[in-house]
């Protein structure tokens, strides 16, 4: 089983925010998928069978900050190894329009990558780390409420252009191993 988790904040109040970059993502791989995510009690969550085994896709509703929880909830109940463990996620250390996919490393801060580091125990994941940092236009302005910002039109479209990317990447690195 693969468990890719989307990081974000739940509720319309946060659709759009820079934040919610791996919600977005998650959403944009269940329509690959022909699927669609439910709510459940910690996450909204499906199920869809690839290949020869199953991708579990979660939105963590937790909040971001304690996105953890969820993560270590699911891990448990569904055994899920490091190695087939994904996490999508909002990085201020990356640029707008740019993206890493790593295993173990960054962003320097991250609250909700430090809690579900906390309480998995392991730093050893996958991670999509999507750039979101595009303050040179708008002067300094701090990390966290620049995150709880909405993503203006154009931010927007340059943050779903790389989704195919992610996807295709996805299918040669992290889903190639089924």
């Amino acid at each position: 089983m693969k468990l890719i988790v989307g990081l974000g904040n739940p509720g319309d109040k946060y659709k759009n925010n820079r934040h919610n970059a791996g919600y977005m993502f998650t959403d944009y791989i269940a329509k690959w998928l022909n699927c669609y995510i439910v709510k459940k009690t910690k996450s909204y969550l499906t199920m869809q069978p690839f290949n020869h085994t199953t991708i579990l896709l979660a939105k963590p509703l937790t909040f971001m900050n304690l996105s953890g929880k969820a993560v270590k909830k699911l891990v448990t109940k569904y055994k899920v190894l490091k190695n087939d463990l994904l996490v999508v996620h909002d990085d201020l250390d990356i640029p707008l329009g740019k993206f890493k996919i790593q295993k173990g490393i960054g962003p320097k801060l991250h609250n909700g990558i430090e809690s579900i580091e906390n309480n998995l125990g392991f730093k050893d994941f996958w991670r999509i780390r999507i750039g979101i940092d595009n303050r040179t236009n708008t002067g300094w302005i701090d990390g966290e409420t620049y995150t709880l910002q909405d993503f203006n039109t154009e931010e927007k479209k340059i943050i779903s252009s790389l989704f195919p990317e992610f996807l295709s990447r996805l299918k040669t690195d992290f889903l190639s191993q089924i």
